[in-house]
């Protein structure tokens, strides 16, 4: 790739999505691009730049973003986090909320879903727990492809049996030949939203708890701060930031503040 055609397209995609990509990551690019290429007729990457860069080309560019934001994930990933959830945040939050009953959570870069839907049915399995309260979880991805996915709730054999437990499975889907669908009582707790986490999040309101894990790692250290300290304007003052096993606060912001003995998990400071 010619050095200019790969600086055009990197700032293109820092400047819509926040996402960092060096000349390391060439391949990436390829590998991602190049499907997207075939589908719009065009030879390869070169081409597909050539149209990027025509001032009619927004419906190409926002495709471009999208297949380089969809990023990995999985019900119950990397477990520890959830296990966080169930045993020390949520009964704290149960217990400081029972004034108005209410709890909010965020999901931020959702991807297909499964991180949101973990959460539901977490809550689905706390029972009479949480009778009498209003719950409300929020997806957001920059990703509308990945959104039509998490809105649809289907999902294959591959994805069901990473992480899911069998017991969550035969609960909580109906299979439909080699997909399984997730159950409406699981879906209808959850609202998915289109969202770019460098927009901010004021229009979101407040919430109790906010996931925003494994996606930092794809940010410089001016992008990372901005993120965090726009979380930070979203989140109660006693609420819980859920961070990726590889990301921190630690030198980027003093807005939050690890709690000791629960790794990920950040309070405001």
């Amino acid at each position: 790739m010619a050095p200019e055609d790969f600086a055009f397209i990197s700032g293109m995609l820092k400047q819509r999505s926040g996402l960092v990509i060096g000349p390391d990551k060439l391949y990436l690019l390829e590998s991602r691009l190049s499907p997207l290429a075939r589908r719009r007729g065009l030879p390869g990457l070169p081409e597909l730049i050539a149209e990027l860069r025509k001032p009619s080309a927004e419906e190409l560019r926002r495709d471009v973003t999208d297949a380089m934001t969809t990023n990995e994930t999985s019900f119950f990933r990397d477990i520890k986090p959830f296990d966080e959830l169930r045993n020390f945040v949520l009964p704290e939050l149960l217990a400081r909320r029972q004034d108005r009953r209410q709890l909010r959570i965020w999901s931020a870069a959702a991807s297909t879903g499964q991180e949101a839907y973990t959460i539901a049915m977490l809550f689905k399995e706390m029972g009479a727990k949480l009778d009498g309260w209003r719950l409300e979880i929020i997806g957001t991805d920059l990703a509308n492809e990945v959104l039509d996915k998490a809105r649809a709730a289907t999902y294959s054999q591959f994805e069901v049996q990473r992480g899911l437990p069998i017991t969550m499975l035969v609960k909580y889907f109906q299979q439909d030949g080699e997909q399984w669908r997730l159950n409406q009582t699981i879906r209808s707790m959850v609202q998915f939203r289109q969202h770019n986490l460098l927009n901010g999040a004021s229009s979101f309101g407040t919430f109790d708890v906010i996931f925003c894990r494994n996606v930092l790692i794809y940010f410089d250290q001016d992008t990372k701060r901005k993120v965090l300290e726009d979380l930070r304007k979203a989140i109660a003052p006693d609420g819980f930031l859920f961070l990726g096993g590889a990301e921190t606060v630690l030198g980027i912001t003093d807005r939050f503040r690890p709690l000791p003995d629960h790794r990920g998990v950040y309070v405001p400071a």
